[in-house]
């Protein structure tokens, strides 16, 4: 059993040990059920506390378990906290660290509630597209009023608990501690001043009303409505609560399961959970294990002041980690701290950073013009242009001055990290750190790994991705890794789709239907045309067979790079990002179309989205048969947070498994019938036929 029991003179104490967060598995619930059993069989204990070990109270449900029959399996929560509301004696909460989720609804079973300052209080399953589930929407009410509850769990943000303890009226904490450290002591004193409280008190009992009612969970709902778009379960955590105010007790703790297992069912819901298991798995390297030593990292360089380099660099600031930037021209330095400069004000004025945290993260910047001075970094990442002939000088400089040891990082996009790595003597100490623009901004990194990349580099760079708040996920060496390679299919799909008859807007309008965040030429348009030109170039000369439009060429051609140049696939405002359709760009859109002979047509929404997204499906499964990602989840992270995937869709393997891998690959022979496209791409990878064959998904 994953929970200890003690017994301290006349107290119990019940502590839940299931690290790292004491999750509610299966083996914890039963642990807590034959502690309530043990200390009312023992006529010397007259009280009982429930505390969880570690850094924790409860996180809640345990990730392990989630899909399994264990998570159900009885006892199940609502049953643990039955045993503990049923106990004869008093049971006590000493709640500490965190208690979110099922950890919170178990602590509002019981009948007091002492808590640590600090403690972070949640309940977070909105976000995983649930709503509280063991009577989170029935208790949290009683205890804080209808509107702190409801902000609470339709946000599932935590809020410490010293906050909560200010709410006029709230009794969700009897009694708060003085601090972390005499929490056990308080608690067990506590617990002593209760043990002949009868009866004993229940939240359950306590009224729940809201002095406005239906005015007030109209009001609430539009406000939710226009917050929700794509998931159910914010606007039911909404009926849940109303169902608190309106409905006995146990009418209402049925409607809340029922919401709760409907929800469950629902693709926004697996698609979120999916994500939740995802992010955490994407830090787990096969061949690495978790204890690998690693390196001390207490200097960051960054070579470039432009705007990826200060990016990347007030991640480093941002973490407490001193940043020195090298730049040729001292203009060039000049420019880059003074965007930093304006990006930290800017939050300043927001009120989301404090005017002394400003000055600190600031005072650790460095610049410099000089090489020489990178000589102490233990990590120096190059943020230069993406042109293999510029990396090689930059490299071939490091390798000169840098310490022994020092990680050697290039934010490449698509270029080899083996070659790079061979322009040092030291490739074991050479990675791919792949920021998305703006870097100080986008959650996502791509660790590449090269192919003599040491296993500490990679576990060192994998938990300084933590520490700058990074979800990290590993590719291999490859052109454009896992994200750029995939892009290009879409990106190509994209052109094909204006050949054969769509506008720009047709295009991006189906795909943000659809859920993304931006359509492909907004996103051309936001990123710069020239990039992707320059790209093209190249893979014209690499991949001569490769099949393209002309249309992105024609356009820059043009000069029209986007928005930082006021015109691109759209036109633009100085100061706005509205993109306004051009009439000279559809018009070079129809000459090269008529130049080539091709009689437009109409095309669906429908084919849009499906030519765009099943593109990227196809590529990635030939990415995971190379070995490039080492599992599909991490294809999913990478575009959910690089690329505006849409969230509840759960990225684009988890889509392509929703809807049927069978029904997929059907979709691509069809595509694949169309002369003006690309057949060969068409054919479905080999590991993609076989899943669909075998009935299996990706999963």
């Amino acid at each position: 059993m994953t929970a200890s029991y003690q017994v301290h003179g006349d107290v119990a104490v019940i502590t839940l040990d299931n690290p790292p967060v004491n999750g509610l598995g299966l083996a914890t619930r039963q642990g807590i059920v034959a502690g309530l059993a043990k200390a009312q069989a023992d006529a010397g204990v007259k009280a009982i506390v429930l505390t969880g070990a570690g850094k924790a109270f409860s996180g809640g449900a345990d990730i392990k378990e989630f899909g399994t029959p264990k998570a159900i399996q009885e006892p199940n929560l609502l049953s643990v906290i039955l045993a503990v509301e049923h106990c004869s004696k008093p049971v006590v909460a000493a709640i500490h660290s965190v208690a979110m989720g099922g950890g919170l609804e178990l602590s509002l079973g019981c009948h007091y509630r002492i808590a640590a300052p600090g403690t972070k209080i949640a309940l977070p399953e909105v976000k995983l597209g649930l709503i509280p589930g063991a009577g989170g929407t029935q208790r949290l009410p009683r205890v804080l009023g209808v509107e702190a509850a409801l902000n609470m769990i339709v946000s599932g943000e935590p809020v410490k608990s010293e906050m909560l303890a200010m709410l006029p009226g709230q009794k969700l904490f009897d009694k708060m501690a003085s601090s972390p450290e005499s929490l056990m002591d308080e608690a067990l004193a506590f617990a002593r001043s209760v043990a002949d409280a009868r009866p004993l008190p229940l939240v359950r009992d306590l009224p729940c009303k809201h002095p406005k009612g239906d005015a007030y969970f109209q009001f609430a709902r539009n406000m939710v409505r226009g917050m929700a778009k794509n998931f159910p379960a914010p606007l039911q955590c909404v009926d849940a609560v109303e169902a608190a105010t309106k409905k006995k007790f146990a009418d209402g703790m049925a409607f809340e399961r029922q919401h709760f297992i409907n929800l469950m069912w629902t693709s926004e819901s697996r698609a979120l959970r999916h994500l939740f298991v995802a992010e955490r798995a994407a830090s787990k390297i096969p061949d690495v294990p978790s204890d690998t030593p690693q390196r001390a990292i207490a200097r960051v360089a960054v070579i470039g002041a432009g705007t990826m380099g200060g990016g990347i660099a007030m991640n480093f600031l941002n973490a407490g980690l001193p940043v020195t930037i090298l730049e040729m021209k001292q203009e060039a330095i000049n420019h880059g701290v003074a965007v930093m400069s304006r990006n930290y004000e800017a939050q300043v004025k927001k009120g989301k950073l404090k005017q002394e945290k400003y000055e600190e993260r600031m005072a650790l910047l460095k610049t410099t013009l000089s090489y020489d001075d990178l000589k102490d970094a233990d990590l120096i990442i190059e943020a230069v242009f993406e042109d293999i002939g510029v990396k090689e000088k930059v490299f071939r400089q490091l390798d000169a001055v840098a310490k022994p040891g020092a990680i050697l990082a290039s934010n490449t996009s698509t270029l080899d990290v083996n070659k790079i790595a061979g322009f040092t003597a030291r490739p074991q100490d050479v990675v791919g750190l792949h920021f998305f623009s703006p870097a100080n901004v986008m959650k996502l990194l791509e660790v590449v790994r090269g192919e003599k990349t040491a296993k500490d580099v990679l576990a060192t760079v994998m938990a300084v991705a933590k520490k700058i708040r990074k979800t990290a996920v590993v590719a291999g060496v490859c052109d454009g890794f896992i994200g750029n390679r995939m892009i290009e299919q879409y990106g190509r799909q994209a052109g094909f789709l204006l050949d054969e008859g769509c506008t720009p807007s047709q295009v991006d309008k189906a795909i943000e239907k659809f859920g993304f965040a931006m359509g492909p030429f907004r996103m051309g348009d936001l990123a710069g045309n020239d990039i992707g030109w320059a790209i093209r170039k190249r893979r014209y000369v690499e991949k001569p067979n490769m099949k393209y439009s002309k249309t992105a060429d024609l356009l820059c051609e043009k000069g029209r790079f986007g928005q930082k140049v006021g015109k691109g696939w759209y036109d633009y405002v100085a100061g706005k990002r509205d993109a306004i359709p051009n009439t000279e760009v559809e018009q070079m859109i129809a000459e090269h179309r008529q130049a080539l002979g091709i009689t437009p047509r109409k095309i669906a929404d429908e084919e849009i989205v499906q030519r765009l997204v099943f593109s990227l499906v196809n590529e990635a499964a030939r990415i995971l048969e190379e070995g490039i990602a080492n599992k599909a989840s991490d294809i999913d992270v990478v575009y959910i947070f690089g690329y505006g995937f849409p969230v509840h869709r759960g990225g684009p393997l988890n889509y392509a498994n929703e809807l049927g891998l069978f029904n997929v690959v059907q979709a691509m022979q069809r595509f694949a019938r169309n002369p003006l496209d690309d057949a060969a791409f068409w054919q479905p990878a080999p590991l993609l036929a076989k899943l669909a064959a075998d009935g299996k998904t990706f999963a």
